[in-house]
């Protein structure tokens, strides 16, 4: 059977007889509706990702949609799903913003470009499969972290707070800090965010899908501001007044090398990671999403080989990381889309959009961009989860709560390192749990006919253990409690492992080490039933030549008559 290449874009099927028919008017208007959804979320994305002073190549909206641009036209180009979306998305903000406080929007580029790195050698090595096994706890209680450090970040903004000092970025200053200054909210940048939050909303009831409600609210709220003159009367924020009338130039940016060293290198490693896994997690749970949708298989590998090379190429462009979006690529599938043609157009359409528009984005509200936001925010967040709380074993209880308050309170690197690290440890203890050692008797009955042990005589001098389960190294110290019981050790010991599916190095070693102790006295060891797993692992390790393959038994009763032998020979 012939492997599957793993780097096989699906915009290639395009050209292939196989092609299923398709309606080009039909991507052609799917990809227009998904750049009229992207075009507020870019803005706003680029604007929270960004803080207010720093120097960065573009503003910092402009800085968002050409993100959504570039990255959306290689995901749709390259990727390994027909109808993914790809584009910067909220989940970024909490660590780009990190990034950024630490390193600078320098330090943020070659973390992205880091990310995009280790994206692609996941995607060569086939590891897209392997992050379905990112434990549920983990990702839940940093997506619904990350959506309560996305609407904290846009308190200022929403209320329309203007201060001397920027909030810090430090969870337990910041709760102080906005408490301290909500007596200086702007109620009419206040009022402006509640509608537009419950136009967004409330939108999909009017069944207007031709429109997205981030659109409208954020027509209406600029409309409303710029008849009431209340930018200028009652002070409040538009993209012109923060980033200056010249916020957004109407050209594509020229590509540069970033500035970096080497040592900002090391440093970034941990971010870098950060974002690529937050970015394979998200893209690929889109695509799993679009395949319920749409009735297609994506190709994961392929999918992160396309991420990786989307976050390498866009920080040339000064963008931001990139992953696949959700919200977008369900409306693509909900407005027709059904090949990469619908989210290539989506980006060539938001960049005409958006270079046509340039002059009138600075009239935009800041209170608008903060409303979509805290949408997105709301919207991610798996509060559901959290009342679900008492009803869950409480091993993931506190995975899940430990990753949430992590998140919140420091950032997601720590979050998702030190939620890693105790999901692997729960899991380590529920293995060690469930797997099982104990002596077999004459009575034992639970097995097919050639391994069953009811009416089968076990030689004098020969004691007989089954392990059932996994013998990982969290379960082989249970081996080593129950030779412990041992009153006196027997001429041969028979292990039975025909219930044994896997075994590591610690196993292996635990086994090492008997035989070892049943040399010293003066006793020899057969393994009966062994799996393919464990007997590839001892065979590999030099472990058969010291047992002697003699004494590897296909089924309890070979192993019976290996018994007698060696008790025979023993006695000679």
């Amino acid at each position: 059977m012939k492997k599957r290449p793993v780097f096989r874009p699906r915009f290639i099927e395009l050209f292939s007889k196989r092609e299923n028919s398709f309606s080009l008017g039909t991507e052609i208007t799917a990809g227009i509706t998904v750049g009229l959804i992207a075009l507020p979320l870019a803005l706003a994305l680029g604007i929270a990702s960004i803080p207010s002073g720093t120097d960065t190549p573009l503003p910092a909206p402009a800085i968002g949609i050409f993100t959504a641009v570039i990255g959306g036209f290689l995901v749709a180009l390259l990727g390994g799903s027909r109808v993914q979306i790809g584009g910067p998305t909220a989940a970024f903000i909490p660590i780009v913003l990190l990034i950024v406080s630490e390193h600078g929007y320098s330090g943020l580029l070659v973390a992205t470009m880091m990310a995009g790195v280790i994206l692609m050698i996941m995607g060569v090595t086939r590891m897209g499969s392997l992050i379905k096994f990112i434990p549920w706890p983990v990702t839940s209680g940093f997506t619904t972290g990350i959506a309560v450090a996305i609407m904290l970040t846009q308190v200022p903004d929403f209320a329309g707070l203007k201060t001397e000092t920027a909030m810090p970025r430090e969870f337990f200053e910041k709760i102080p800090w906005i408490f301290e200054h909500l007596d200086l909210s702007n109620p009419y940048s206040l009022s402006i965010a509640i509608l537009c939050v419950v136009v967004i909303l409330f939108w999909p009831r009017l069944k207007l899908r031709f429109i997205p409600g981030s659109i409208a609210a954020m027509l209406l709220a600029t409309v409303l501001v710029s008849l009431l003159g209340w930018s200028d009367a009652h002070g409040i924020a538009t993209i012109g007044s923060k980033f200056g009338a010249n916020a957004f130039s109407a050209h594509f940016p020229t590509p540069s090398l970033p500035q970096f060293d080497w040592n900002m290198v090391r440093e970034l490693i941990g971010p870098a990671t950060a974002i690529a896994l937050l970015g394979a997690i998200e893209s690929l749970l889109s695509a799993v999403v679009a395949d319920g949708l749409s009735g297609d298989h994506h190709d994961s590998n392929t999918e992160l080989i396309a991420q990786g090379f989307a976050n390498f190429l866009c920080p040339f462009f000064g963008g931001l990381p990139v992953t696949g979006a959700i919200a977008r690529t369900s409306a693509n599938i909900n407005n027709g889309g059904k090949t990469p043609l619908a989210g290539i157009i989506h980006a060539i359409a938001l960049l005409s959009i958006i270079l046509v528009a340039a002059n009138w984005v600075i009239y935009i509200p800041m209170a608008a961009m903060s409303a979509v936001l805290i949408v997105v925010a709301l919207k991610m967040g798996e509060w559901h989860e959290l009342s679900r709380l008492p009803k869950l074993p409480r091993s993931d209880a506190i995975v899940m709560l430990t990753t949430f308050a992590l998140t919140v309170i420091f950032d997601l690197v720590v979050a998702v390192e030190i939620g890693m690290v105790l999901a692997a440890i729960l899991f380590i203890k529920r293995v060690s749990q469930t797997t099982e050692v104990s002596q077999v008797t004459g009575n034992d009955m639970l097995e097919r006919p050639e391994q069953i042990a009811q009416g089968k005589e076990i030689p004098e001098g020969v004691l007989v253990y089954r392990i059932f389960g996994p013998f990982l190294f969290g379960a082989a110290e249970k081996m080593e409690d129950a030779l412990s019981r041992i009153d006196s050790w027997p001429n041969v010991l028979i292990l039975r492992l025909h219930l044994v599916t896997a075994m590591d190095a610690t196993g292996m070693h635990a086994l090492v080490s008997l035989v070892e102790r049943m040399k010293n006295h003066q006793g020899k060891v057969i393994l009966s039933g062994i799996h393919q797993q464990p007997l590839q692992m001892l065979k590999k390790s030099g472990f058969i030549n010291t047992i002697g393959r003699e004494n590897f038994c296909a089924t309890f009763d070979d192993s019976l008559i290996r018994a007698k032998e060696l008790s025979s020979q023993s006695e000679a």
